[in-house]
């Protein structure tokens, strides 16, 4: 079996991250999020990847590598034409796929547990396609199967009318009929080639189509909320300390799950409590850094209370005095408080589809 797994489009809703930084490169708890997709296929021993990316991506496989640290070796397809949809990936990669089976992975999905119940069903049932479902809250966003008797009779892709709360997640298992049935399908209305035609196909041609609900949690992170969320639902997995000091100062308070990297320095009264995961060489001083909160490599965090949200590497949080909770912070920003320098008043340089609160 091969994984192929999808790093392509825009990252239109992640706007103004992803200007900067592919969607698929955003750290999820201190790592891209592409590396826990990899970690999850290494795991069950598959050894031979293609990664989709945009035509001309050259930060994603610099990125990436070729694959060694995490056992894979890993090659890139473009996907020519641009983004077509998710089974134009498939139909791009024929030739890489051959004869073998496949499991499809989206690479912006966050998924708990192994993935190994996935291919063990997959083979024990003899299938020649497992869908991996979810219930979720709102099914307008995903393909949504239809389901009677056990059996899935088609896949409804973003339908208004959504006819069960389960979605079709980002991981799917497939024999190599995959290849023809994305090749036989048309462009629906919105101009892509949908994956839930090549499902339907594959029904209507009576192939053996199985499903199974993932157990813990899936999370598709395509909108803010939804990163903050999977970074959330991973630092839940950290237990106990890590710290790069062996002794604790009496003005420090340090609780619950908490990882620091090494060369990181608290200085003044801190306050951490986990789950939470800092990086390497970063300044804590006079401040207090909540659950769920991811600090990347770098960072400077003075005078300040953070909950909830992501800090990116290089970033400086300085003497801001307030608290800064569910936010997202890209890489090497500058946040501090508006007297900091003079005049004093709110600053701001603020890019296209930004969002601030003062």
């Amino acid at each position: 079996m091969k994984a192929l797994i999808t790093a392509g489009g825009q990252g239109t809703r992640l706007r103004p991250i992803t200007y900067t930084i592919n969607k698929h490169l955003f750290p999820i708890a201190n790592k891209p999020m592409i590396f826990h997709a990899l970690e999850k296929i290494a795991k069950v021993g598959i050894k031979e990847v293609a990664i989709n990316i945009n035509e001309g991506d050259k930060e994603l496989p610099v990125a990436v590598g070729q694959g060694k640290k995490f056992g894979l070796k890993i090659t890139y397809l473009e996907q020519k034409g641009g983004p077509l949809g998710l089974a134009h990936i498939i139909a791009n990669a024929k030739s890489w796929i051959g004869q073998d089976d496949l499991l499809f992975y989206l690479g912006d999905n966050i998924v708990a547990g192994d993935l190994k119940p996935l291919i063990d069903k997959f083979y024990q049932e003899k299938l020649d396609c497992l869908l991996a479902l979810s219930h979720v809250r709102d099914p307008k966003r995903f393909g949504v199967p239809v389901i009677q008797k056990g059996k899935i009779l088609k896949v409804e892709e973003k339908p208004a009318k959504p006819k069960s709360n389960f979605a079709v997640t980002g991981i799917y298992v497939y024999k190599p009929i995959i290849v023809e049935a994305t090749s036989r399908i048309k462009p629906s209305a919105r101009g892509e080639y949908e994956i839930s035609d090549a499902h339907t196909y594959l029904i209507k041609k009576n192939y053996r189509i199985g499903y199974q609900e993932i157990t813990g949690w899936w999370k598709d992170t395509g909108k803010p909320e939804d990163l903050l969320e999977g970074n959330s639902l991973i630092l839940s997995s950290l237990q106990g300390l890590d710290l790069p000091f062996t002794q604790l100062k009496k003005e420090w308070q340090i609780e619950g799950a908490v990882k620091i990297g090494k060369g990181t320095k608290l200085r003044g009264r801190v306050v951490i409590r986990g789950p939470v995961i800092i990086g390497e060489n970063c300044l804590i001083e006079n401040a207090c850094i909540d659950p769920y909160t991811s600090v990347g490599d770098n960072v400077i965090i003075q005078g300040t209370e953070v909950s909830h949200s992501i800090i990116c590497s290089g970033t400086q949080i300085l003497q801001c005095g307030v608290r800064i909770v569910d936010s997202l912070i890209g890489r090497n920003s500058i946040v501090k408080a508006e007297d900091f320098t003079l005049p004093s008043g709110h600053k701001l340089i603020i890019g296209d589809n930004a969002q601030v609160e003062l």
